[in-house]
């Protein structure tokens, strides 16, 4: 039987796609680690959720990227100890290894557009709901309700939250009376999608139909389309007709204790509307909320 000698460049193309997949791999791993040792070091609950809101998937895709590139060189190593030269079956086998690299990368490009979102929500709500801690005393502080958190807002906060461009959640150590205000974008960040369940709803245009006068509340009629299965939706949001800083000074508040519970979660089911799931901060607004149900203009506020 005649020996065949392997041609340099065939060794020398082996050797670089057993080096590549190691370092792709490598950096996919160190990439992430990384990632996570910057969530890790980041100490305040409010900066962490939106650390990991702008980045964690984005962050994700590129480990899965170097995963693809891994195992698009792995597969340019199949029968390798048989490939002496530079034949057909070396292009035939760069096509199958480039097809299954693209495969790999882009399947996991869409689970972390598409399905990852939805773990990625449940993750931010723990960080955005956990108990804060006063850094003056280290008492524990307690998130007001919606009626009453207005009282710390000063009326510019109060028009953007109306706006749904963003949302405040105030924190009170009720032992001191120390405030802390935290904000966070509101509803221009995706929803769950009714028909696909992902969280890959989007705005895609606003409508003001009735301008807010001194009289009267105002509408505006937000226009959703899911990203994924391009489903589209369209709901009313009322604008508040409060004109000033004093309108919102005069509402009266009291606290309230909500003793072992850090949250009510209600979920409604419907043959006709489907599933819809809400949370709120004490039994209270759960039963306030229950008492003045209606699916087609269930409040958005509570909507998760």
């Amino acid at each position: 039987m005649e020996y065949v000698e392997v041609s340099p460049f065939i060794s020398f193309w082996h050797q670089s796609m057993i080096i590549g997949a190691i370092v792709a791999a490598t950096a996919g791993i160190v990439w992430y680690l990384l990632y996570q040792i910057r969530v890790s070091s980041i100490a305040d609950y409010h900066l962490k959720y939106e650390f990991i809101n702008a980045n964690e998937i984005r962050n994700l895709k590129v480990m899965a990227y170097c995963f693809g590139v891994a195992t698009g060189m792995l597969i340019n190593l199949y029968a390798s100890d048989k490939m002496k030269d530079v034949q057909v079956w070396f292009f035939a086998r760069l096509a199958m290894s480039i097809f299954g690299g693209t495969l790999v990368g882009y399947v996991g490009h869409l689970i972390f557009e598409y399905y990852y979102p939805t773990i990625l929500h449940k993750k931010l709500l723990k960080w955005r709901y956990t108990p804060r801690r006063n850094p003056k005393t280290g008492n524990t502080m307690r998130l007001l309700s919606e009626e009453e958190e207005d009282v710390h807002l000063e009326s510019g906060m109060q028009a953007e939250e109306n706006m749904f461009s963003i949302d405040y959640d105030v924190w009170v150590d009720e032992k001191t009376g120390d405030v802390k205000i935290e904000k966070y974008r509101g509803h221009l960040e995706a929803l769950q999608c009714n028909n696909c369940g992902f969280y890959t709803m989007k705005v895609q245009r606003e409508e003001i139909t009735k301008p807010a006068t001194a009289e009267e509340s105002g509408e505006l009629v937000k226009y959703y389309e899911c990203t994924y299965c391009k489903s589209n939706r369209a709901t009313a949001f009322n604008l508040s007709n409060k004109q000033t800083e004093s309108d919102y000074k005069n509402l009266k508040y009291k606290f309230r204790q909500n003793k072992d519970i850090d949250l009510v979660k209600l979920e409604i089911h419907s043959t006709v509307k489907g599933k819809k799931q809400y949370e709120f901060q004490n039994i209270e607004e759960a039963q306030k909320f229950l008492t003045e149900f209606d699916f087609d203009k269930s409040d958005k506020r509570h909507e998760v």
